[in-house]
């Protein structure tokens, strides 16, 4: 890469860097604010909250990533032309190729970007926030504890806390157990909810416990620690993680288990998954195509170019649109994905014949006054 075109290349992708941050910003925005169900109806700490929306951060940098990428290389390639910059490099001697290669780099590093978010970091990220979304939402800490309340819970448990300290220490706490066939009742001066080997259990310290039994006997037994079992309050489905197939990686969307066929989704649905990771990098080139066809596609305007981005952002939003419609469209025709390539390849190719046909009339242009000017000698 040439010195100058080192200078485009820097000039065009800190629009585009600055344009995915503040994308990147809103969609953070956004995704906290559905995380705040957690904090407020779940209980969940502030912690689990960042950690929730900084694992969605790659599933949305996927999708902003394009956008970033056409906006940012609209605003730097308006400034450059309307400055003459991209003219003066064209009267230097540089050709329409090499004034284009620094943009086409920048597309093809967004473009691998991508694909790299799209097949190993947001697999991974999204398999974590499912965890952790299903820690809390079977949390029996957050589903049976409320203070100073009586709260019922599944199966016949019933739940008492006096205190919940900010350390999440219990204080005073009392459990009532009816399964229909004998009744039992717990208390402990403080509990704990913990996991043992990924199970839920309630930590019991000095406490008692007491059940009658079938006689009509009182059976007592008091305790300094015990480790009460929750995982019988729980449905077992309730137990087991769902992944969806944006949660699954590459492999596991072209070739899936039976059991993945039964919980993530039909077998069209993983393909048109999996097709769509490796096809979305693609909507990266078509953005640099657009956004090039937008300002150098034309003749030089003092005015400015606001219909012709306003063409090329209406262009590129319809192609986008319609590439999703073709990835849902995938789930119940295989034969559609090959759409998936097709569609912004196809996009991309149109965008650069509009770029360099616009050099043509000006060729003819030139030619003709050249004639011109032999015949008159």
């Amino acid at each position: 890469m040439t010195l100058i075109q080192g200078y485009l290349f820097r000039q065009i992708a800190r629009p585009v860097v600055g344009a995915c941050a503040a994308l990147a910003g809103i969609g953070i925005l956004s995704q906290s604010l559905e995380q705040l169900e957690f904090v407020v109806e779940r209980g969940a700490s502030l912690w689990v909250m960042v950690k929730l929306t900084s694992l969605a951060v790659p599933q949305l940098l996927a999708v902003i990533l394009p956008i970033g990428l056409f906006v940012g290389a609209l605003i730097a390639l308006t400034r450059l032309q309307r400055e003459q910059e991209l003219i003066a490099a064209f009267a230097g001697g540089m050709t329409r190729w090499a004034a284009i290669r620094p943009a086409a780099t920048l597309a093809a590093i967004v473009a691998g970007l991508t694909l790299v978010m799209n097949v190993a970091v947001q697999p991974w990220a999204q398999r974590a926030a499912r965890d952790e979304a299903f820690a809390v939402r079977s949390d029996l800490a957050a589903l049976l504890v409320e203070e100073g309340r009586f709260v019922k819970g599944p199966n016949g448990l019933t739940v008492y806390v006096q205190e919940i300290e900010q350390n999440g220490l219990m204080t005073n706490l009392f459990v009532y157990i009816d399964d229909g066939k004998s009744i039992s009742t717990w208390d402990a001066a403080e509990a704990r909810f913990s996991r043992i080997a990924g199970e839920p259990y309630l930590l019991l310290g000095q406490g008692s416990w007491q059940r009658y039994s079938s006689d009509g006997v009182l059976n007592y037994l008091s305790f300094d620690n015990h480790a009460f079992p929750l995982a019988g309050f729980m449905d077992e489905a309730d137990q087991a993680v769902r992944y969806k197939p944006s949660d699954l990686y590459l492999h596991q969307l072209f070739d899936p288990t039976p059991q993945m066929l039964e919980t993530a989704g039909t077998r069209g649905e993983l393909l048109a998954e999996g097709h769509s990771r490796l096809s979305s990098p693609l909507y990266a080139l078509t953005a640099m195509a657009m956004a090039l066809s937008a300002i150098l596609g034309g003749a030089f305007s003092r005015t400015g170019y606001g219909l012709r981005v306003a063409k090329a952002a209406g262009a590129f939003l319809t192609v986008r649109i319609v590439g999703y419609g073709v990835v849902a469209a995938s789930a119940w025709n295989p034969w559609v994905n090959l759409l998936q390539y097709l569609l912004p390849i196809a996009a991309a190719a149109v965008a650069l014949r509009v770029l360099f046909r616009a050099l043509k009339p000006r060729l003819r242009k030139a030619r003709r006054v050249v004639a011109m000017a032999g015949a008159g000698a």
